[in-house]
């Protein structure tokens, strides 16, 4: 299973999401740290994530090759972060075939209605929870095929 979680700016978000991943997820899952710009790639990496890459061309290559997407919602903005995330990119992260594991979190004029205001730390527990849950059905499901 191969997980990328998309952050830019100071890549907080980032980080806490790898952090928490890499704690509570299978040793074997690779986690991609993918920054709109390198402070962000280097500090999800320092996380625990398994490789890292910044800029629009890493992340446009590499939404097309993992399993799961995580991040903040402005990944699937265009312009969000403060123009960090361009068009392109949050064109490929919404395209790609991976399950987009957003956290309603955005710098935007973007409200999501019906999500209740949590803290951070409650969303990215919930963001952990789900991908576990995926990882364990995929376990099932392949322990079916053999």
């Amino acid at each position: 299973m191969r997980i990328a979680v998309i952050d830019g700016q100071g890549g907080g978000i980032g980080r806490a999401i790898v952090d928490r991943l890499r704690r509570d997820l299978p040793e074997e899952t690779e986690i991609i740290a993918l920054g709109t710009n390198a402070l962000a790639a280097s500090l999800m990496l320092k996380a625990g994530a398994n490789d890292a890459a910044s800029g629009e061309n890493a992340i446009i290559y590499a939404a097309q090759r993992v399993d799961i997407i995580a991040g903040p919602v402005g990944i699937i903005i265009a312009n969000s972060m403060l123009g960090e995330l361009t068009p392109a990119m949050a064109a490929a992260v919404a395209d790609a075939a991976a399950v987009k594991m957003l956290i309603p979190l955005s710098r935007t004029n973007v409200t999501i209605m019906g999500v209740h205001n949590e803290p951070l730390p409650h969303f990215i527990k919930h963001l952990s929870d789900q991908i576990s849950a995926i990882i364990n059905e995929k376990k099932a499901g392949d322990d079916k095929d053999v």
